[in-house]
Order: structure tokens, then C-alpha cells, then sequence
């Protein structure tokens, strides 16, 4: 008599690295052009290389690498890329924080990372990875940049920045700290610059357009972009000012409030301003003070509305009479024409200053058929509704003279047929959209090729003289761009004259990088940005990552797709056929309160957590000392929470394959996934358990074929749920990306195979094919894994990405029979089995006869009877 051997236990390390090798033997994820198979460009969005992965990169990579790996089960030849994001500030912090270069701290980074990546088992083409601090990346950036500055898309003016008078360097909105550098503690100035712009403002119409073109992008981000764009129609009214000759234009969607107007406001860097600020200490001093104010939409927003009057006044274009001019801390000069017309009888914003500086204040919009003496009166509460909804049929113009009872529309055209009879105005369509700024007064990013000559101003590099490199053997002090304090490196000849020239010592946002990488995967080693093999791959057909990215990157992704277009590079329009937002991922905190009020923060692996009966916390302690901590809230995963969790370690004690299992499996991809170790180990104990069984049912030899004909009702059974399996999973994956009732649906299989005892022939070749499915179903989440069994089940080592993905029988999904609930009044009574084509009489006489639900039906009048078949019936009784 033989024994059994013993199932082989199941050790991810091992498991792991034995696939990952064949992987890498057969350089299975390495892709070209000259497959017949459809393609399929598969993208997550490229990482900052920080120096290690976090559990977003995890999240973000693992739904690209499953969707990836189901496309080639289904027959595509996909693509699926990696690189890295490598300029950028916090190279420059880490290079002063660590005293080393930043281009050595970010290579050794990305060395780190990258094993990370691999460790994890993505399917990616690695021979087309590249890093974007590389030269020969940038070469195209700045050879695009000089083709884009001779086509005039992009030009140098003089901008608004947040100027750091220490640091010496231009600071973005979120480094201004309580109006103060967030490193040197500097008090900040608006302080005006050259800069260098991108056109983007001359495609502001097609990208609105072009998002009605993309079904496949999240509504919610469109949205966004949309109101981004800011698409308005209006009015451009000039005002005269009294005793001179200038003009001050404003633009206006709501022209027709114009004979509400009690003053107009100016931007502090408006031309007039200085004007003012000549003849009064009081504006100059005003002016100083708003050097050293916010320069964002949403700081002059929330900020105390402040303003000063410049003494000058304004001809009303109407009336004739005059207004003043105030200087307001609420408007940008970068916006509009840098001057409002204040109408604070229908504006809040308005109200709000004339309330304060004790300005007029006019209605003159009123409801047209008041019903009683609160709609007939005005008050500051209802402007709102009045001016909100410029549609509204309700609405008519008061104290307006001529143009009294006229709606919005009526206003409109007859305002802009007058002004622009007169030569006082034009209808005109504005954007909020601004141009792209690229300058950055910063080292580590991609130098600007552009050379200053005092003869010939500022002049391209010309393309064979590309790249201009940016030195990276070079010491941090913190304060001055190392290629600004060289100046030899700045030293050069004007192209055009050949006399004594100097480089451009800005370089690029690091926008500009990340607006056009995904073009450059599709032609590794091309002599341009892209060549021929873009048009093969793209647009790319999946496109992940966060919805924090919504509006900046993918506004400049989608431009940049347009410019390369236009240069005759790619033939698409959009760089996206479909987008994928995914959820941030969340974990608890912890901390304790400090001596001096603020709290320090303890990572939830160094916490041990007491929970009641229902699994809900109700204390912490600090495993190293044994004390109370307090339980925060479930927050984003971030440093200053201490509150992330090392995907290495958890790939360490769990395996990858546990790891990418769990973070499938404990949310959809669009909302935020909340870590929860215990749900790590239930998904090693699912894995263990499909080992098992796997290597339980292979020890027991070889499965003969299954003979369909001669099935019993349990083998039937199993076969239709390993075929309504199959379906799902294949919708989940393929259509609706809900990976985690993909992986429900095969742990109920699981379940079930569990619960089948059945030794005969036909048994062991249904236990079969269900074990072969459950390893081809899950090999997009769990390719190590599925590798390894498909061996053991007696397949020879292949790549299970070339092994189609299962196709659901038609035949086996039919019923026989099928249970229905039924209730009586909407309550579940009982359950009955009938035939999936029973009558509908005998379904009913059924339900009505099932004991439990015939003893609420006594004494009781039946009224109707709803029958969903094969799901539910409902007595409708009183």
C-alpha cells in the first residue's frame, strides 16, 4: 500500500524568485512593433524616485501590471513601460539634508526602486526604462523648445513670482509658509521676473473640445479641466480715466450690471497703480505692502479683502458719471486685463469691499413679478440667487435708464452693439486658463537652451549643439543654483554673431519632462522625441494614476500631445484612450501629546492595538514601552503621520504575491484602500489554502478528461460555477476593472471546491479544471503563484501570460433549476428550488405552499404577487 506524499509547502521566496528568473530568461515582457497581435499600451504614471516605494506605488502599479497581463491573455501584445520622474526639488533638499550631489543621491535611488519594482514581479519592458535627468532624455526636450520658440508657442515675459530674497530663488505657492520661505524663514515678495511661457492658452478651445472626445477619461476629471479652461463669454468695456488719457479696459461676463458699477479695481501691479503710487506715499506704501501678499487664485481668495483708492476716477461709458479706482488685493494682473468693474449690489466678493470701504452699493437686478414685499424688497442676502443664474427668466434690469426690463441676453446685445458702434468695446471669449510658466530659478532640472547675447538678445541654441548639459558633479550650498554661481559654465558665444554671450541659468519645470515621456517609451533610441513606432502604440489605451494629477500634468499631457502632432510626430489627438484614478491608500494613526502641544506621530508596526468582540479599537499601546498612545484617524499614508507601511517588509514576511492579493482585493481601484494587516494574513491564508489544494489534488496523479454526458446534479454543479466564474472574473477584469470581486468570485470557488468530495473519474477531472482556472483566473494578481502551479498541475513551465485566458462554456451556465427568495411584504420567509423554466402558476402555488412563508400569509388577503425570475418572488399581502 502507497502513501501520499506530503503537499509541498508553499514558500513565496522561493516561489517567487524561480518565476522572476524565467521571467528574466526568456525576457518575457520585452515587446516590439512586428507582432500581428493587437496592441496594447498599458501606462501607470512614472514615479519620483524618493528613494523607496511606498504603498501607493505599490496600489498604482499592481492595477496597471493586472490589467496588463489579462490584455495578453486575451491575445494583445502589450506594452507596459517604466521609468523614472528624476528632476526636481527634493533631489536638491536631500543633496543639502545628506551633503551629496543630487544626481548621485537620485541614480542610487533609482537603482533602489528598481529592484523594488522587480521584487514585486511587474510585467514591464524593462529594456525601454529611462530616467529624465539623462541627457540623452532631455536632448529632445530642449530641441522641441526651440522649435516651439521659433513657431512663437513659446516666448520669454516678464512675470509675478514669489521671490525668496535669501534663498535667492522664485518659490511655488505651497513653499510659502505663513508669508515667510519655508526654508529660510525669509519673508517673501512678489517680485516681477523673466520667466519663459508655453502657448498653451492657444489651444484652449481644443482641449475643451477634446474632452468630449474621451469616454473613457472619469467625468469627474473632465469636470475639473473644464472648469480649469474657465471658457467665458463677455464683454471687453473701456472706461476713460478723468484728465488723462489713458483707458482702462475691463472684461466682463455680465455686462448687463454695468449701470450697477460704483468703482473699479485694479491689480497693484496695474500701470496705474504706479502711476498712483508716483503721487501718494500712502498708495506707494500700500504697494509695498502687497509685495510681500500670496500670488495664487486661492490664497488672494480666503485672504482679508484689502484695498486702497488711488485717487483717480473712471468715466462710466453709460452715464458719463465717474467712479473711483481702488487698488484691491484680490485681483492678479496675470488675469483678465488686471481690472475689474465692481458691481458690489450682485457680487459677494464686491459687497464685501464696498461694505468695508463704505463704497455705493446699486441693484440693479430684481425679480419681474414680485409677489409679495419681501421678493419686492433688496437685500444683501438675495443678490446671490439674483446674479447666480444669469438664465433666469424671473430676472430684469432696474435703475438701468434705457436699458430697464431687459434680461441678460437682451443686456448683452444691446451693450455690445453700442460699444462696438462706438469703438468703446468688443464681444470677446476669455479663458481662465493662463500660460504654461516653465522657468524654475533651480539646479536640478533640464537647462533652458537658450543663449543672451547683448547684440542679438535672447537666441536658440542651435539643434546640433544640443544637449546643453547640466553639470552633476556639483556641491549644494542651499542658497545659489550651482550653474547660476559658475560663471564659466554660463560663458559662451552667440550662435548668430559669435560675440560673448552667456546661458540661460534656468531650467525647467519638471512638467515639462513628465508632459511627453510617454511618447518617448514607443521609440526607444529614436533620433527624435518619437518616431515611427509612436503612431503604432499610441494613444496609449490605459492610462493610471492619481487623481491629485487631474488637472496640471494631464492639462499639459494632452497639450503636449497636440504640439507633438503638430510637428508631424504622432497622427492622435489625445495622448489617453482611457483613464484610471485610483484611491489613495489609507492606514490609522497614532501619537501622544508632546510637552510643547504638538503630537509625535508612531508608525502602527511599532503600536500593538486592543479591539473588542467586534474587532473595533478601543486602546493602543507603544509596543517599545508599553504605554498609552492615542488612536488617530484613518488618514493618507505620509511621513508626517508615520503612518506608511513598508511594502518591502510586508514583501518580506508575506511574499509579493500576498501583497499585490491585498491590495486588490480590500477596495475598488477608484476609492481609498485602508491597510489593514489582518487582511494581509487572511489573503497568505487564501494563497496557502490554494497551494494546498492544488498540490493535494496533483499528488493523487494524473485527471482523465471529464465525460459532460454523464455528470451527477453535484458535478453539474461545480462545472456551471466554475463557468459563472470564469464570466465574472473575465467582466471584472476586462470591463469593469473590479479586481476585488474578481477575487471573490474565485475564493467562493474555492469555498466550493472545498466542500466537493468526489473521488470518481469524472470528480478529479472537474477538481481539475477548476484548479487550472483559479490559477489562470488569478495569474494577472498573482503571477508567481499561478506560475508555480500551473506546473504542478501538470503543465510544463511556460509563460502564462501566452496561455489564453479562460473562456466560460455556454453550455454550463445553463440551470436546471434555480433557488428563489420569497418574501411576503418585502421580507425574506423562505427559499424554494423549481425548474429554471418552471410556469409562472407554479412558481407561485410553490411560494405560497413554502411552510414558513404560508404561516404569514394566514388570515391574510393576497394582493399581487411580483416575480423576478430566477431571483425573487414577493407576496404583496394585507
Amino acid at each position: 500500500m502507497s502513501v501520499a506524499a506530503e503537499p509541498v509547502s508553499y514558500d513565496p521566496k522561493s516561489v517567487e524568485a524561480a518565476a522572476q528568473s524565467y521571467w528574466d530568461d526568456k525576457r518575457a515582457f520585452e515587446v516590439d512593433e512586428r507582432s500581428d497581435k493587437p496592441k496594447f499600451f498599458c501606462l501607470s504614471m512614472l514615479p519620483y524616485p524618493s528613494g523607496a516605494l511606498h504603498m501607493g506605488h505599490v496600489r498604482n502599479y499592481t492595477i496597471g501590471d493586472v490589467i496588463s497581463r489579462y490584455q495578453r491573455m486575451t491575445g494583445k501584445n502589450v506594452l507596459q513601460p517604466m521609468g523614472w520622474d528624476a528632476f526636481g526639488l527634493p533631489a536638491e533638499n536631500a543633496a543639502i539634508k545628506n551633503r551629496t550631489a543630487p544626481a548621485k543621491w537620485t541614480y542610487a535611488n533609482i537603482e533602489h526602486m528598481r529592484s523594488q519594482l522587480k521584487s514585486l514581479g511587474y510585467a514591464i519592458d524593462w529594456s525601454r526604462e529611462f530616467a529624465t535627468c539623462n541627457p540623452d532624455y532631455y536632448v529632445h526636450e530642449q530641441r522641441m523648445f526651440v522649435r516651439l520658440l521659433r513657431k512663437g508657442l513659446a516666448y520669454r515675459k516678464n512675470s509675478v513670482v514669489n521671490w525668496d530674497p535669501v534663498d535667492q530663488t522664485v518659490l511655488a505657492n505651497e513653499q510659502v509658509i505663513d508669508g515667510r520661505g519655508w526654508r529660510s524663514g525669509a519673508i517673501v515678495e512678489k517680485r516681477e521676473i523673466p520667466q519663459w511661457f508655453l502657448r498653451i492658452t492657444d489651444y484652449a478651445q481644443e482641449l475643451l473640445d477634446g474632452l468630449d472626445d474621451l469616454p473613457g477619461w472619469p467625468d469627474a476629471v473632465k469636470t475639473m479641466q473644464r472648469n480649469w479652461i474657465g471658457r467665458s463669454e463677455g464683454l471687453e468695456i473701456s472706461f476713460a480715466v478723468e484728465g488723462a488719457s489713458d483707458v482702462l479696459t475691463v472684461f466682463t461676463t455680465r455686462p448687463d450690471t454695468l449701470m450697477g458699477v460704483t468703482f473699479l479695481s485694479i491689480a497693484g501691479e496695474h500701470p496705474l497703480a504706479h502711476k498712483a503710487a508716483a503721487a501718494s506715499p500712502e498708495v506707494a506704501a500700500f504697494l509695498e505692502e502687497l509685495r510681500h501678499g500670496g500670488v495664487s487664485e486661492a490664497e488672494l481668495e480666503t485672504q482679508e479683502k484689502r484695498g486702497i483708492d488711488t485717487g483717480l476716477r473712471a468715466v462710466h461709458p453709460v452715464t458719463g458719471e465717474t467712479v473711483p479706482v481702488w487698488i484691491a488685493n484680490f485681483v492678479l494682473m496675470g488675469y483678465g486685463t488686471g481690472a475689474v468693474m465692481a458691481v458690489p449690489g450682485h457680487d459677494q466678493r464686491d459687497f464685501e469691499f464696498a461694505h468695508k470701504y463704505g463704497l455705493p452699493i446699486r441693484q440693479v437686478i430684481a425679480l419681474k413679478s414680485p409677489k409679495n414685499d419681501d421678493e419686492r424688497s433688496y437685500d444683501a442676502g438675495t443678490w446671490r440667487d439674483w446674479y447666480a443664474d444669469k438664465t433666469r427668466e424671473d430676472l430684469e434690469l432696474v435703475n438701468s435708464g434705457e436699458f430697464d426690463g431687459l434680461d441678460y441676453r437682451g443686456a448683452f446685445e444691446a451693450l455690445a452693439e453700442r460699444f462696438e458702434r462706438q469703438g468703446r468695446g468688443q464681444r470677446r471669449i476669455n479663458y481662465r486658463l493662463r500660460d504654461w510658466g516653465v522657468s524654475r530659478q533651480r539646479y536640478w532640472g533640464c537647462p533652458i537652451p537658450v543663449i543672451y547675447c547683448g547684440q542679438c538678445g535672447a537666441v536658440p541654441v542651435p539643434e546640433s549643439d544640443l544637449p546643453v548639459v547640466l553639470p552633476e558633479d556639483v556641491t549644494l550650498d542651499g542658497v545659489k543654483s550651482p550653474i547660476k554661481a559658475d560663471p564659466e559654465w554660463r560663458k559662451t558665444t552667440c550662435p548668430q554673431c559669435g560675440g560673448a554671450a552667456e546661458r540661460e541659468t534656468d531650467t525647467f519645470d519638471t512638467f515639462m519632462e513628465s508632459s511627453w515621456y510617454y511618447a518617448r517609451y514607443t521609440s526607444p533610441g529614436a533620433r527624435d522625441m518619437v518616431d515611427k513606432r509612436g503612431n503604432h502604440w499610441l494613444p496609449v489605451d490605459q492610462y493610471i494614476g492619481g487623481i491629485e494629477h487631474a488637472i496640471l500634468h494631464l492639462m499639459y499631457f494632452r497639450f503636449y500631445h497636440k504640439l507633438l502632432r503638430d510637428a508631424r510626430l504622432v497622427d492622435s489627438n489625445e495622448p489617453a484612450v482611457n483613464l484610471l484614478c485610483q484611491g489613495m491608500v489609507i492606514a490609522d494613526t497614532y501619537y501622544r501629546e508632546s510637552a510643547t502641544g504638538g503630537r509625535e506621530w508612531f508608525n502602527p508596526a511599532d503600536v500593538e492595538v486592543q479591539r473588542d468582540e467586534r474587532g473595533r479599537a478601543i486602546g493602543a499601546t507603544l509596543i517599545a514601552d508599553g504605554q498609552p498612545v492615542q488612536i488617530g484617524g484613518s488618514e493618507k499614508m505620509a511621513k508626517s503621520k508615520n503612518n506608511g507601511v513598508d511594502p518591502q517588509a510586508m514583501v518580506d514576511k508575506y511574499g509579493a504575491d500576498t501583497v499585490r492579493l491585498f491590495s486588490m482585493f480590500a477596495a475598488p481601484p477608484e476609492q481609498s484602500l485602508e491597510w489593514n494587516e489582518a487582511g494581509v494574513e487572511g489573503m497568505a491564508r487564501f494563497l496557502r489554502r490554494l497551494w494546498t489544494q492544488a498540490h493535494k489534488h496533483a499528488a493523487d496523479g494524473a485527471a482523465p478528461a471529464a465525460d459532460l454526458g454523464a455528470l451527477t446534479p453535484e458535478q453539474k454543479a461545480l462545472r456551471r460555477k466554475i463557468h459563472e466564474t470564469i464570466d465574472k472574473v473575465g467582466n471584472d477584469y476586462g470591463k469593469r476593472h473590479s479586481f476585488n470581486t474578481a477575487i471573490a468570485a474565485v475564493m467562493e470557488l474555492s469555498n466550493a471546491l472545498g466542500k466537493f468530495d468526489d473521488a470518481s473519474g469524472n470528480g478529479r477531472a472537474l477538481r481539475q479544471q477548476a484548479l487550472e482556472a483559479m490559477v489562470l483566473l488569478l495569474n494577472p494578481i498573482t503571477p508567481h503563484t499561478s506560475h508555480a502551479l500551473w506546473q504542478a498541475l501538470g503543465h510544463p513551465e511556460t509563460l502564462l501570460e501566452d496561455v489564453p485566458f479562460p473562456q466560460a462554456d455556454p453550455a454550463a451556465l445553463v440551470r436546471d433549476s434555480v433557488t428563489l427568495a420569497v418574501q411576503v411584504n418585502g421580507k425574506l420567509r423562505g427559499t424554494i428550488e423549481v425548474a429554471a423554466d418552471a410556469p409562472r402558476d407554479l412558481v407561485e402555488s410553490l411560494a405560497r405552499a413554502e411552510p414558513n412563508t404560508a404561516k404569514f400569509l394566514q388570515d391574510a388577503t393576497i394582493r399581487k404577487v411580483i416575480i423576478v425570475p430566477g431571483k425573487i418572488v414577493n407576496i404583496v399581502a394585507g
